[in-house]
């Protein structure tokens, strides 16, 4: 293997993250004109690597050994077309390049979730129950349970009415049964007042969740599921707890808001170049990452964002720059093979997205964009 093959090889593991598979040196016995051309094809024939490096961290973050197998039909079930989802996804667009001074956000490499939607699911028991369970029960993982909660609220959605009238929406604790008894038991946690005018496609309601959602966190063994009941003067059921046809994405879920504070960094500078730049120096390149093009529909927004990338010559020349890199190579000059063309800040982006429990997450992922480049 020749020499600058063997650094090229270093630069790669030693810089391995969401898009940190940089160039090193080029031959310096090439011509400007081959040299340049040869950057070029280093970085064409890079791209599906860093595509798959970024892949792999981003399932690293979010604590995932695999993309979660969800199919886009499945999805549309299972979204809900309620107000606070809503208005995330009114805020996303394609990621913009933005080269502000904004601080490195490192939080020791995961995730930090800001907001958390949990659909009902099958419970891992069986309780008898008098009738049909009127809804619903609610797993919570680990990042809800080890976190402090700021806010939950209940959403539930009400079918519309013909003529403006007053009702309670009840909500009930199921109770684990006691020995004697024909089925489990149910105690009110909350009644709530509406006032409900006539309406085609009904309307969502939220109810405050947090104290409930507190005690199952506190004694978890408690938590057997909640009823809804919401009648109307005729005794007909309001509450879209079971969604039927057309009810898709209607069912009730919760929303809690949890705090989870990543720590920050310093900032620094670097070049930045077009795709199609002929800079030798280690410099920023644009990289737009397309998860509809990975087949991930998992992930629900943004899909897709500018990630860029660095690449580039450190040659000892350019190390006027940075200085701390200088004095290492002075004092260690055999023990290194050389300086590699890394990020040296980078930003998170924030994501919507279903993990392996078919749960809503929104948060915070770290170190996905690369900010500035520079070598060490």
């Amino acid at each position: 293997m020749q020499m600058p093959q063997i650094f090229l090889y270093l630069c790669l593991v030693v810089t391995l993250s969401p898009v940190g598979l940089m160039n090193t040196q080029q031959p310096k016995e090439k011509g400007e004109n081959e040299t340049r051309c040869s950057a070029c094809d280093w970085r064409e024939k890079s791209l599906p690597l860093r595509l798959e490096a970024i892949k792999s961290q981003l399932l690293n973050k979010l604590r995932l050994k695999q993309a979660p197998n969800i199919s886009r039909d499945t999805i549309k079930q299972l979204l809900p077309k309620a107000p606070p989802l809503q208005q995330l996804l009114d805020q996303y667009d394609v990621q913009g390049d933005d080269c502000n001074d904004a601080p490195l956000e490192d939080d020791d490499f995961h995730a930090t979730t800001e907001t958390i939607i949990t659909i009902p699911t099958e419970p891992d028991f069986a309780i008898p129950m008098e009738g049909k369970p009127k809804c619903c029960y609610f797993k919570f993982s680990s990042k809800i349970q080890h976190n402090k909660v700021l806010r939950a609220h209940l959403w539930i959605h009400l079918r519309p009415v013909q003529r403006p009238m007053t009702i309670y929406i009840q909500i009930f604790r199921v109770i684990k049964p006691k020995v004697g008894d024909d089925g489990p038991r149910v105690t009110g946690i909350r009644s709530l007042k509406v006032e409900m005018n006539s309406c085609t496609s009904g309307i969502w309601q939220s109810v405050d969740f947090k104290m409930v959602l507190q005690n199952w966190l506190k004694h978890p063994e408690t938590n057997f599921g909640i009823e809804i009941k919401t009648f109307d003067d005729t005794g007909r059921d309001l509450a879209v707890t079971s969604p039927g046809p057309g009810e898709e994405g209607l069912q009730p879920f919760l929303e809690i808001k949890i705090t989870d504070i990543p720590k920050r960094s310093r900032r620094d500078s670097g070049l930045d170049c077009e795709e199609h730049s002929n800079e030798s120096r280690c410099c920023r390149y644009p990289l737009t990452v397309d998860f509809e093009a990975f087949g991930w529909d998992w992930i629900i927004a943004p899909k897709r964002y500018k990630a860029n990338y660095c690449s580039g010559e450190c040659e000892f020349a350019f190390l006027q720059k940075y200085p701390h890199t200088h004095v290492v190579l002075q004092a260690n000059p055999r023990g290194s093979a050389g300086p590699c063309c890394t990020p040296t800040k980078m930003s998170p982006i924030n994501m919507l997205y279903f993990n392996g429990k078919e749960q809503i997450i929104y948060g915070k992922i770290p170190s996905m964009v690369v900010d500035r480049c520079g070598c060490s």
